[in-house]
Order: structure tokens, then C-alpha cells, then sequence
């Protein structure tokens, strides 16, 4: 079986952040089924700049490259401050003018204190770039630090059942037709 490609951004830069441990936990509960790579330099992006679109600095090409490659993108994200972390904004900026998100299947998992702000927004900048069924692949985890413990185990029943079937829903749409 042919395991699907996906990079995991956190929408976090801490590195002990609760989640990493739920994309860790992912990794390892679909390990059969998803080959994920974490892009962990959602820091080292430089601001992003419109005009330097011509010669964007390598951290940014190698980012688009990472998701161009991917089969599928796995966002988990904390809220900041009812909004989405400035770090993964700055991201998803850097991919608006060459459409990486384009029809790429995306999952986003707001897992947080609350998140509803945040998630709420970030959903609909996704939906702007064309992020593909990213209606139907979201969760949000509310206090998700009790749902997950420091091992990358999803210790909450209901958290697990519901990350088991939106990943399940995930691999369904990279497999579609057209799934990429």
C-alpha cells in the first residue's frame, strides 16, 4: 500500500507545544497509512514581502517545494488572542500568489484553550486559497491539553474518535480522483 505524502504545519513555535504532541500522535496512529513531514520552520520564514515574490528567500522556496510535493497538508494550530498565530499567517501568505493550498487536500485542527476565533478565520483564509474539502476536514479540540498527554497520546475517547475519522475522511480525499 502506497502510504500518502503530507506535511503537518503547528501553527506553534514553542517546541514542546500541545500541538506538536497531537501531530505526533497522528503520525503515529496513521503510520500504516501517511508518510507526514513536520515543516518545522514555520519561525525561520522571513516576514512576507510581496515585492521580493521574484526572489523569495530559500527558506520560503523550500516550504512551497514541501507542499507542492505533498499529497495532502495537516494543520494543527493553537489560537492566539481570539486570532491564528502570526507565524502561520505569515506562511499561508508566502503560498497566495503560486497556489500550493490550490485543490490540495487540507485538514486544520484548531487544538486550544477555545479556538473558536481563530479557527473561524483561519477556515475561511483556507477557503480563499482553495484548500480542497477543508469544510468537511477540521476539528477543533477545546482545552486540548487534558485531551493529550506529554507521551503524544491522545488520552480523551471522543478526541481520538473524532481525529480517527477526520483522518480517515483525509486519506479518503487524496486518494480521490484528482485527490492532489
Amino acid at each position: 500500500m502506497t502510504r500518502n505524502k503530507v506535511v503537518a504545519i503547528s501553527g506553534s513555535t514553542r517546541k514542546n507545544a500541545t500541538n506538536h504532541h497531537f501531530i505526533k500522535a497522528i503520525a503515529d496512529l496513521f503510520k500504516e497509512q501517511l508518510d507526514i513531514t513536520v515543516f518545522d520552520g514555520i519561525a525561520n520564514l522571513p516576514h512576507f514581502n510581496p515585492d521580493v515574490e521574484d526572489n523569495v528567500a530559500i527558506e520560503v522556496a523550500d516550504f512551497r517545494k514541501q507542499l507542492k510535493e505533498a499529497d495532502g497538508i495537516l494543520i494543527c494550530t493553537p489560537e492566539y488572542a481570539h486570532g491564528v498565530p502570526g507565524s502561520l499567517k505569515n506562511a499561508i501568505d508566502w503560498t497566495v500568489s503560486t497556489s500550493e493550498f490550490s485543490q490540495k487536500p487540507t485538514v486544520l485542527i484548531t487544538a486550544s484553550t477555545d479556538g473558536r476565533y481563530g479557527h473561524q478565520s483561519l477556515l475561511e483564509t483556507l477557503k480563499v486559497i482553495e484548500a480542497k474539502n477543508v469544510d468537511h476536514l477540521q476539528l477543533m479540540i477545546p482545552f486540548a491539553k487534558t485531551k493529550i498527554n506529554e507521551h503524544h497520546q491522545i488520552v480523551d475517547e471522543k478526541t481520538l474518535a473524532d481525529i480517527k475519522a477526520l483522518i480517515a475522511d483525509f486519506v479518503q480525499t487524496m486518494n480521490e480522483p484528482n485527490g492532489k
